[in-house]
């Protein structure tokens, strides 16, 4: 008996979860999950009430990457050994999330039937809470420790979103941990944006009655304290010239 892998998400806030999802969730012969939230917790358990949270893999001091290659090989484990294996992750499964992709490519390497369902992401909320045409002015996306190693060339006449803000530089899993390589960040978007120029803090919402995070602030004035593990920077165009 070959066995298989399907990733899914579980959304950003409750209700998101889509029935396709539920449905291999359900019917799954093992389910693990890695979520950010109880709500999301509750709602993979209800529908496999045996699944294994991948929280554990993580070790306080100990390198990220050690813990992805952990939550991948747990994940493949039952795959290999013939059963059909879900794993829900916060979000979409495909976006800010290596041990899902590494998962799915190392399945398919090995002849596992493998595939990734599409989910509500934080992206998608940034767009519908800041009421944001994606196609109006353009929109460049990156993690913000990579676009530190990177320094991409910024369309400065399209809007720009920066992931995991609140963790930039920092290396190992600690759960009190904040943005090291802040100054780093906000000093090269200087570089392309005046001080002044109005960024914003935000945060998706969980939960059906509260609302999302919205924190518009001076990139030049941009610290720590406006920040948390969970921030996305967005920075709106500059006017067209």
């Amino acid at each position: 008996m070959t066995g298989s892998l399907v990733v899914v998400g579980t959304g950003i806030g409750a209700g998101q979860l889509t029935t396709e999802a539920k449905s291999e969730l359900a019917s799954a012969d093992e389910v693990f999950f890695l979520v950010g939230d109880p709500v999301s917790e509750h709602a993979v358990l209800d529908l496999a009430p045996a699944a294994t949270s991948l929280a554990g893999c993580y070790e306080d001091g100990r390198s990220r990457r050690e813990a992805y290659e952990r939550i991948v090989e747990t994940i493949l484990a039952p795959a290999r050994a013939g059963k059909h294996v879900c794993a829900a992750f916060y979000g979409h499964p495909g976006m800010l999330v290596f041990p899902s992709r590494e998962a799915l490519r190392r399945a398919r390497r090995e002849g596992l039937d493998a595939r990734m369902l599409p989910a509500v992401s934080a992206l998608d909320c940034l767009f519908a809470d800041l009421a944001i045409d994606l196609a109006e002015y353009g929109c460049q996306t990156y993690e913000a420790g990579d676009f530190l190693r990177r320094r991409p060339t910024l369309e400065t006449r399209a809007a720009l979103v920066l992931w995991q803000v609140g963790v930039v530089g920092q290396e190992f899993h600690t759960p009190d941990g904040g943005p090291v390589a802040l100054a780093d960040l906000v000093a090269a978007l200087l570089e392309s944006y005046p001080f002044e120029h109005e960024v914003v803090v935000y945060e998706a919402s969980p939960y059906p009655a509260v609302a999302p995070l919205i924190v518009p602030v001076a990139l030049g004035e941009l610290d720590a304290s406006a920040l948390s593990h969970r921030s996305t920077v967005y920075v709106p165009p500059l006017a067209l010239r």
